[in-house]
């Protein structure tokens, strides 16, 4: 498969599970771009692995954290209330964009290493041990990650009894 080939078949894909770690199209989009800059020249040997788009989404994982950390000293986030400024959405059929919209900002707030477990776990369907191979970690380590998450994204997510919804992960 070429790169060319690779790009069309996979690109938009790849954009998707970038904006689903990032929680932001354009960074997710200039992590995108970065990463296959750096894959191009180097294809054939990315090629000749059995799973291309798995090394690929693993330059992805490193390539986030990598601008996280080159712009944690420069990017100032923004505060809960910020991001809890938004409106409600007034009518029933924007409620679930919504609702949606709230989930992304709580899975944003998480730490990265969570972040990325929630999306690959969730987004992605991988198993435990798949994620903690992309990751160089052990599974005991996911499953951390994953409980630790939850446990956030649950603290100040309104019960079912309060808000008439269900609670994350059962």
């Amino acid at each position: 498969m070429t790169f060319e080939d690779f790009l069309t078949a996979r690109l938009p894909a790849l954009l998707r599970y970038a904006t689903v770690l990032a929680c932001d199209t354009h960074l997710a989009e200039d992590i995108v771009q970065e990463v296959l800059a750096r894959a191009q020249p180097r294809w054939a040997r990315i090629a000749a692995a059995d799973v291309p788009e798995a090394y690929v989404k693993r330059m992805i994982i490193n390539e986030l954290a990598s601008w996280r950390r080159r712009r944690a000293a420069r990017v100032v986030p923004l505060s809960h209330d910020a991001l809890d400024a938004v409106s409600a959405p007034a009518d029933e059929p924007q409620r679930a964009v919504g609702e949606r919209d709230e989930m992304i900002r709580r899975i944003a707030r998480l730490p990265l290493k969570q972040r990325i477990v929630i999306a690959l776990r969730f987004y992605e369907g991988l198993s435990d041990q798949e994620i903690a191979d992309l990751l160089g970690c052990r599974p005991a380590t996911v499953r951390s990650h994953t409980s630790r998450a939850l446990a956030s994204m649950r603290a100040n997510f309104p019960t079912a009894s309060s808000a008439g919804t269900s609670r994350i992960g059962g």
